[in-house]
């Protein structure tokens, strides 16, 4: 118990690490693109911000050249620039840039990030080109360089970076915990009825899950495995219908050998060798056919009946059956309706057929047995018909079952043993064929066995 106990655990764990896997990469992947949008979107921000203060040093240039920049207002340490001459030399800078070489080559648009000593952040630096004559520097063109500090935007991913990853954990938790739950809850089914199969055995096979009446997979799961338990409890009560009825079959003889053996050892004088071998032969052929039919229908039960194929004249078969009864009974045989029939399977099983089908019909024949056989589209129709009884039509079906007989004791007097029909329709399932039962026109039982004829004929 506690190892199915832990493999369903682990079914359930196996989903919660599977669904918070699967959710927390698709998570991480979302976050790590968030912060770099915020990361893009603040340093557009310190860009423009570097743009605005190029603009203002362009504007005091155009004003008042070099010389009123370095009279300038007061500076902020978030920000620098550097006013380069065409040469490179540095002509104007800020107090953090003063001691810096030149920040960039120059050029229009030209950027780029700066790392200072003893400084926090980096900074972003912009250069433009500007057009001014001025007589300090004698340049017509001068290269303005600025810069702005990330420090607030390492101020500000500082603060988004640890609540993505607290809410990424939250998160996950979360799921996981739903997970886990929503597994439990859906799995608990399962495991109920998994509990109540365990619990079924070969002495209570009649018991059933119960089925949660709903659609969904559990609910179709209850059903097959109720389906399933049907085929079980069936074949359970078939197979010991089977065994009794066998054993009924197998003590009759057995119990006549032993009373004929018993007889002869007390009184001698009484039963003569040739009686006691006459019932020895007539008993141990009956034993020997009663055996041969439940080797047949058991390998019939396996799918595992041998056909050896090969074209078969079914009217040969009737006619020598036909002959057969003339020779051992008082009936009226007739045979004149018996045409050309050719199927394709094994003779010796075909012949077992009709054996069995005329000797069912002899049996329970008043005085007379039809035999006819015709072949139209494809199909061989074998019939045999007999003036008897005949077979009631709510019971047309079960006298194809084992071992069943409609008058018992006239069966077994008769030297039936209840599995001729069986037989008859496993051995024509095998060839593809159908077997019925009616009514014919002697009034009797009338069997029919369709079979496909042969692809030549």
């Amino acid at each position: 118990m506690a190892e199915r106990s832990l493999r369903t655990r682990a079914l359930r764990s196996r989903i919660t690490l599977g669904a918070v896997t699967v959710v927390g990469i698709a998570l991480v992947l979302g976050a790590v693109v968030f912060v770099s949008l915020v990361r893009d979107g603040l340093l557009d921000g310190v860009r423009s911000s570097a743009d605005r203060h190029a603009a203002s040093i362009e504007a005091q240039l155009t004003t008042s050249g070099i010389a009123g920049l370095l009279t300038g207002a007061e500076e902020d340490d978030d920000e620098l620039y550097q006013v380069l001459s065409t040469s490179g030399e540095v002509l104007a800078a800020s107090e953090n840039a003063s001691a810096l070489p030149p920040l960039l080559s120059g050029g229009k648009d030209d950027t780029g990030f700066l790392a200072i000593a003893d400084e926090d952040s980096d900074f972003v630096l912009v250069s433009n080109d500007v057009d001014i004559a001025d007589d300090a520097s004698g340049d017509d063109e001068l290269v303005v360089i600025t810069g702005a500090s990330t420090e607030d935007v390492n101020d500000t991913l500082a603060t988004v970076v640890p609540l993505v990853v607290v809410s990424l954990v939250v998160l996950l938790g979360v799921l996981a915990a739903t997970t886990w739950i929503v597994a439990g809850r859906a799995l608990r089914p399962v495991e109920a009825m998994r509990r109540e199969v365990d619990a079924v055995t070969a002495t209570n096979l009649h018991r059933r899950i119960a089925d949660p009446g709903s659609n969904d997979e559990i609910g179709r799961l209850a059903q097959t495995m109720n389906r399933m338990l049907d085929r079980l409890d069936n074949a359970q009560t078939a197979q010991r219908r089977f065994i009794s009825d066998a054993s009924h079959e197998l003590k009759s003889p057995l119990a006549s050998l032993r009373q004929f053996a018993e007889v002869a050892k007390r009184y001698p004088d009484r039963v003569s060798p040739g009686d006691l071998s006459d019932a020895v032969l007539d008993e141990g052929a009956r034993l020997e056919r009663l055996v041969q039919n439940m080797l047949l229908l058991a390998h019939a039960d396996e799918h595992s009946l041998a056909l050896a194929q090969r074209d078969v004249d079914l009217d040969d078969i009737l006619l020598a059956e036909a002959s057969r009864l003339r020779s051992s009974s008082e009936l009226r045989i007739t045979s004149s309706g018996i045409g050309a029939g050719r199927v394709s399977g094994d003779a010796g099983l075909l012949g077992q057929v009709v054996r069995n089908l005329a000797d069912n019909a002899a049996r329970h024949a008043v005085g007379a047995v039809t035999l006819t056989l015709a072949e139209s589209a494809g199909t061989v129709l074998l019939a045999i018909e007999d003036d008897g009884p005949g077979v009631p039509a709510a019971q047309r079906e079960r006298v194809f079952e084992r071992f069943v007989r409609l008058d018992d004791a006239r069966g077994r007097d008769a030297g039936g043993s209840g599995l001729g029909l069986a037989i008859v329709r496993e051995i024509v399932d095998a060839h593809g064929g159908s077997v019925v039962i009616g009514t014919g026109a002697l009034g009797g039982a009338r069997v029919e066995v369709r079979l496909p004829a042969a692809p030549d004929a």
